[in-house]
């Protein structure tokens, strides 16, 4: 996750007002709770903070951009909310800079009010990426267990959503994810999350297992739950809320409203079981791979041995790797030398998160052009600078 801009003084740097959407802008004060004191209905509308957080700002925002003084007005706006004391006003204006759904996480730990041990916070910000990351893999195909497949698809997600620390103050945290091009992932995401809470309320309340099980087909997996186990965990309670985009709009069978799903250290014993049950439920795959031979190792000149092999077609995983007999060590090692891939058929296996190919057969050379063998030299280099 990439941090937000930030002005001289750590605050987030100001949406250009010409660039505010002022339709974007009301839709965003209202869901923070703000309200419409009034003001001609077809011109402007003078929006207040909710309650009595700061009694003496007020917002005018132009109901279009068509105005003379739109512009004007939205640039007094921002600067109203940038002074404002309502702790709402930084998540509109960061809202306002970042077209992206906003995901936000937030755990209370014991000790003191309003600050968390640095231990606790690098726990939040390891869960969120967690939990984005098993979005972004279920967003793309069910799988009880993911392992190592797909890593480097949801690393790709992890690594484009912007994050800063929460408005709600310490044990939060907010990351923006793009719209409407990461919708599949977030989308996945609260029906994942709303199963599994279902799943662990029918646990405590049933005994059953079996809701975890039928969850997968939302997108629950055994990374997930381990990301709500790590949010869960040494907190006296845990949230993950997540507000659409106001700028992209709301995605079909969703509400306008804000999504909170709440989970309790309570909860740790039926997650633990989840996971367990969930891994043991993911099938090994019947698989063809081709790829390059980056790593050798045997006992001595004759027998069997281990190969790693760098994946580039068959499998979602980057990495694999395969006990050879001797016969197919020695084409395996030819390659490596020739600097060509090899294609290798067996089962990838779920222990050790999908990374070792098991029941090895039909091992042999690919046969390159002298420039795809340039390219993949290059590639491989690069891979290994890295």
């Amino acid at each position: 996750m990439t941090g937000i801009r930030m002005s001289e003084d750590g605050a987030p740097a100001l949406p250009d007002p010409a660039a505010v959407d002022p339709v974007v802008l009301a839709t965003l004060l209202a869901r923070h709770g703000w309200v419409r004191r009034g003001g001609p209905t077809a011109r402007y509308g003078r929006w207040t903070p909710p309650g009595d957080t700061d009694p003496d700002t007020s917002v005018l925002v132009p109901a279009g951009g068509g105005f003379d003084d739109a512009v004007e007005l939205l640039a007094d706006a921002v600067t109203a909310l940038s002074r404002s004391r309502s702790p709402s006003a930084r998540s509109i204006l960061v809202a306002l800079t970042v077209p992206g759904d906003e995901i936000q996480w937030r755990r209370d730990v014991p000790g003191a009010s309003g600050a968390v041990p640095w231990e606790g916070d690098e726990e939040l910000r390891r869960a969120a990426r967690a939990m984005l990351a098993a979005a972004a893999k279920a967003g793309r195909t069910r799988a009880a267990y993911f392992g190592a497949r797909l890593d480097g698809f949801a690393g790709a997600f992890v690594e484009r959503a912007l994050v800063v620390a929460s408005a709600a103050g310490a044990g939060g945290l907010t990351a923006y994810t793009p719209a409407p091009e990461g919708r599949a992932a977030v989308t996945t995401l609260v029906r994942a999350l709303e199963a599994l809470r279902d799943a662990v309320d029918y646990r405590r309340v049933s005994g059953g297992l079996e809701a975890f099980e039928n969850a997968v087909q939302t997108g629950v997996s055994r990374e997930l739950v381990d990301a709500v186990q790590q949010l869960v965990r040494g907190a006296t309670a845990a949230q993950v809320a997540v507000a659409w985009s106001a700028a992209v709009g709301t995605p079909g069978g969703f509400g306008d409203r804000r999504i909170t799903l709440d989970f309790s250290p309570g909860d740790l014993p039926a997650l633990e079981e989840a996971a367990e049950l969930l891994e043991r439920i993911e099938p090994a795959v019947q698989v063809t791979v081709v790829g390059a031979v980056v790593r050798l190792k045997r006992g001595g000149p004759a027998g069997p041995g281990s190969v790693r092999l760098r994946v580039l077609s068959g499998a979602e995983v980057s990495e694999v790797r395969v006990r050879l007999d001797d016969r197919a060590y020695r084409l395996a090692a030819e390659a490596h030398l020739a600097g060509a891939p090899v294609q290798v058929s067996g089962r990838l296996e779920r222990r050790g998160g999908f990374r070792k190919l098991g029941h090895p057969r039909d091992l042999r050379p690919v046969r390159l052009e002298e420039a795809e063998r340039d390219r993949l030299l290059k590639t491989l280099g690069e891979g290994d600078a890295g």
